[in-house]
C-alpha cells in the first residue's frame, strides 16, 4: 500500500492525483468493512483523535466520529462553538490543552479560513480540516468525487455542474479542486451575486441559466442556500431563487438524458431540490452519506500510518 504525500489534510489543493487515488482505493476496502456484520477493525487502537468543532455541524461531526470508532480509535469530542474561543491565540491554547492529553490527531472545523494551516504549524498532531470558513472542506469533496466514481465508473471526462451559493461555499471550492485534479469538466451555476468574481481563473465555466447547465452536465451537485451566512440579501426571495435555480421532477424528466443529482446536505427541501428529486433514483444523496464514513476512515487511517 502506498502512502500520502502530506502529513495533514488541510485542503484538496495540497493533494496530488495519486493521493486521491490512494484514498479511494483505501475507502473501497473500508466500504466492505462497514457493510459487514462486525463493522469495526482494530487498525487504530493506539491512536487518540480529538474532534474540535468551533462551528456547529451535526452531519460532518457524526460522520467523523463514526469513522474513528469503526477504526477503534479513542475519541475526544470538544465543542467550542458555545465557548469564547474565537481568537488565534486561544485557539492554540485550547488545542495545546487537548494535545497535553496525548492526542495524535485533531479533526477541526473553524469559521476562519486557514485555521487548520495555522494550527498545523504550531502543534505536533496530524490535522484534518473538517471545514474552515468559506475556504475548503476536503473530505466532503473527496466523498463527492468518490460517489461520482461509484455511480459513473470514474470522474475523468465527466461534466459536473455545481449549482447555488458558490460564493460562501467551502464545498464548492474543494469540489472544484478535486474534480479538476481528476480530469472532470466543471461549471458553476447560480445567481450572479453568488458567483465569485474571478471563479473562471480556477478553470471552470460559468452558466447562469440552470436549464442550459443541466443539459450540459452528467452530474449536478446542488448546494444548500446557507441562510446563516447570507448577511445581506443576494437574491430577492427564496421563492424566486427556487424558480430560477431549484430542481424539480418535471425539470429533471424534461431533460433528454438521466443526470445524477447530489447534495452535500442538509437539504432545504423545496428550495434547492424538491422532495421527489431528493428521493428519486437519480439522487445519490444517501450514498454520499455512507461514502462519507468510508472516505473519512480512509483519510484517518492513511494519516495515522504516518504518525511516528
Amino acid at each position: 500500500m502506498g502512502e500520502l504525500s502530506v502529513q495533514h489534510l488541510l485542503g484538496i489543493k495540497y493533494l496530488n492525483k495519486k493521493d486521491i487515488q490512494l484514498i479511494f482505493e483505501t475507502a473501497d476496502h473500508f466500504k466492505e468493512v462497514i457493510n459487514r456484520s462486525i463493522k469495526k477493525v482494530p487498525s487504530l487502537r493506539d491512536i487518540t483523535i480529538a474532534n474540535i468543532f468551533f462551528e456547529n455541524s451535526t452531519r460532518t461531526k457524526l460522520s467523523f466520529e463514526l469513522a474513528e470508532k469503526r477504526l477503534s480509535a479513542d475519541v475526544i469530542n470538544f465543542s467550542a462553538s458555545q465557548s469564547s474561543v474565537k481568537k488565534g491565540e486561544t485557539l492554540i491554547d485550547t488545542v495545546n490543552n487537548i494535545l497535553s492529553m496525548k492526542v495524535d490527531m485533531v479533526v477541526m472545523r473553524h469559521p476562519n479560513p486557514g485555521a487548520g494551516i495555522f494550527l498545523s504549524k504550531h502543534v505536533g498532531a496530524s490535522i484534518i480540516n473538517a471545514g474552515d470558513g468559506a475556504h475548503e472542506h476536503p473530505t466532503q469533496a473527496l466523498l463527492d468525487s468518490y460517489s461520482i466514481r461509484e455511480k459513473l465508473g470514474g470522474v475523468e471526462g465527466k461534466n459536473v455542474v455545481i449549482v447555488g451559493d458558490i460564493l460562501h461555499s467551502r464545498v464548492a471550492l474543494s469540489n472544484i479542486f478535486a474534480l479538476k485534479l481528476q480530469g472532470a469538466n466543471v461549471k458553476v451555476c447560480g445567481p450572479k451575486t453568488l458567483l465569485p468574481k474571478h471563479i473562471e481563473s480556477l478553470g471552470v465555466g460559468v452558466e447562469t441559466n440552470l436549464r442550459k447547465a443541466l443539459d450540459w452536465c452528467d452530474v449536478a451537485n446542488m448546494l444548500r442556500i446557507q441562510n446563516e451566512r447570507l448577511d445581506i440579501s443576494y437574491f430577492p426571495t427564496t421563492r424566486e431563487y427556487t424558480q430560477q435555480f431549484g430542481v424539480n421532477k418535471a425539470l429533471l424528466d424534461s431533460l433528454d438524458k438521466e443526470i445524477v443529482i447530489m447534495h452535500p446536505g442538509p437539504i432545504n427541501r423545496g428550495v434547492e431540490i424538491t422532495s421527489d428529486v431528493a428521493d428519486s433514483k437519480q439522487s445519490i444523496i444517501l450514498g454520499q452519506v455512507e461514502n462519507g464514513v468510508a472516505i473519512r476512515m480512509a483519510v484517518i487511517y492513511l494519516l495515522a500510518s504516518k504518525i511516528k
